[in-house]
């Protein structure tokens, strides 16, 4: 058995109910999220996410395989929205990171891949003092059904993610943009060039055709993209976080 761990796991196994867990403290961040500039999103989270960051889409191959990500930095391995390992109070913290150790994980069995994906955890994170999630008898917690209702959901709202970014780009609207920026000189006067980001380009929208359009309506397509849109605004807020923090 062969599982691919997903973007910022190290090494994931299949959960086991005899298993203890080490969970992070409230509020810690997990050493993965700390070390990046963006972190992947659902479907469902647009709005609370546009609320405090920018969203943007990435691409593995700019063309048809798009994911949105929510912009935590300027710069590669930057996180302005983690301090001293604690998230900034306050703030929307993404499903992927509140997840974490846990995750659902494609499996492959004599290379051949699975349909179904397993409930797996992070291998550091099963500790010996941990904390069961399961008692002698089998019977799962309330902490595990939650956690477990969490994972279920965010996996099917990660596919409504895929559908969504395949219409996006079938429809032709996603266009790269780059973010540039600079500090004024009471600042530093650094500047800051952010590029491998795509959006949807408001001004093609009018040109699709009257069923394009009621599919984005009839899937929630259509409320998520001026979310994006209106998120662009938060850019501004990363620089300020920036400049606070570097002075």
């Amino acid at each position: 058995m062969q599982i691919a761990p997903p973007f910022g796991y190290q090494e994931v196994v299949p959960f086991l109910k005899n298993q203890q867990v080490r969970f992070l403290a409230p509020a810690e961040v997990p050493d993965f999220a700390r070390r990046s500039n963006a972190i992947p999103i659902s479907h469902t989270e647009f709005q609370p996410v546009a609320r405090d960051y920018p969203i943007v889409f990435t691409s593995g191959d700019g063309k048809t395989a798009f994911a949105p990500v929510a912009v935590l930095g300027l710069t590669t391995g930057e996180n302005l929205f983690c301090a001293d390992g604690r998230w900034a109070p306050g703030v929307y913290v993404p499903a992927y990171v509140r997840r974490y150790p846990f995750c659902m994980a494609k499996v492959n069995v004599n290379k051949v891949e699975q349909k179904d994906r397993l409930i797996c955890i992070e291998k550091s994170h099963i500790a010996e003092q941990g904390e069961a999630l399961f008692d002698d008898k089998g019977a799962p917690s309330a902490k595990w059904q939650d956690l477990e209702r969490l994972l279920g959901e965010y996996e099917a709202d990660l596919e409504r993610s895929r559908e969504m970014c395949s219409i996006l780009a079938d429809y032709g609207l996603l266009e790269p943009f780059t973010m540039q920026a600079k500090f004024t000189k009471e600042k530093g006067g650094d500047a800051f060039h952010l590029t491998g980001m795509h959006r949807v380009a408001e001004g093609k929208i009018e040109h699709l055709n009257a069923a394009q359009l009621k599919n984005l309506v009839k899937k929630g397509i259509l409320s998520r993209v001026y979310a994006h849109l209106l998120s662009m605004d938060n850019f501004a807020k990363l620089l300020d976080r920036k400049a606070t923090r570097a002075a």
